[in-house]
């Protein structure tokens, strides 16, 4: 019972710090990108700012905490309601899956956007 209340506790560390993070992410994204016009909205004034290291990687680091975040919330909302065991583990999967396919498309759509250029 302790090591599930150290995991449970350790979830809600973590749910509070990624949050905090992402606060930090979102208002860095909109103060680089959003905040005034030569920053640049068009479409190769994006793929040039995705070809900088730096920006790969604060969107990947965004992509893998609003998706932690976001499905670490979705489970904290099924555990509050008493379900069977299968109902839990069915909801696992799913989330998981899920997940892991939208973190892929994400890394995907960011570590791809170079060879974007190239396409006619």
């Amino acid at each position: 019972m302790a090591q599930r209340s150290t995991q449970r506790a350790l979830s809600w560390y973590l749910q509070r710090i990624t949050g905090v993070f992402l606060l930090v992410f979102a208002l860095g994204h909109y103060l680089m990108v959003h905040w005034t016009e030569s920053s640049g909205h068009t479409f190769d004034a994006t793929v040039a700012r995705l070809q900088n290291p730096i920006y790969v990687f604060l969107y990947l680091g965004f992509v893998l905490l609003g998706f932690y975040h976001g499905l670490q919330g979705i489970w904290n909302i099924i555990r509050d309601f008493k379900l069977p065991k299968a109902v839990y583990t069915i909801s696992a999967v799913v989330l998981f899956v899920l997940g892991a396919y939208f973190v892929y498309l994400g890394f995907d759509t960011v570590l791809s956007v170079e060879s974007w250029m190239n396409k006619p």
